[in-house]
């Protein structure tokens, strides 16, 4: 049976750097065992985010203000800063290392996709 909702609707959690909002998953309102989706946003009221990685992962950009990101294969290694804009699909292999960030007063808004429910924090990969 179909579902629907709006992220007002969701309940919010404050993680390091940024807010989410779980829409389907093992642990969103919406129960699948096969994928996960939900909404994230990064500004100053989460403070900055720390480079980080996890399993595969596609991003698509909501809303971007003065935001950007960056990737590499270590923390130490992110590569140039790329600037963000609405309507950008990005995708992040499994454990690649990435940040968003923004200047001053900006923000990123994205939905991120997992093809999974399990095994997407890196403690649980490696």
């Amino acid at each position: 049976m179909a579902w629907e909702t709006k992220k007002e609707n969701l309940s919010g959690q404050m993680l390091p750097g940024r807010e989410i909002w779980k829409a389907v998953g093992k642990d969103g309102p919406m129960v699948s065992t096969k994928m996960t989706i939900g909404f994230a946003d990064y500004s100053e009221a989460a403070g900055p985010m720390e480079p980080h990685h996890h399993a595969e992962e596609t991003v698509f950009i909501v809303e971007a203000e003065k935001g950007s990101y960056r990737c590499g294969s270590s923390p130490e290694s992110l590569g140039e800063s790329r600037p963000l804009k609405a309507g950008m699909l990005i995708h992040f292999d499994e454990l690649e290392w990435h940040v968003f960030e923004y200047e001053r007063g900006g923000y990123v808004r994205i939905i991120f996709i997992y093809g999974q429910v399990e095994r997407i924090r890196p403690e649980e990969i490696e």
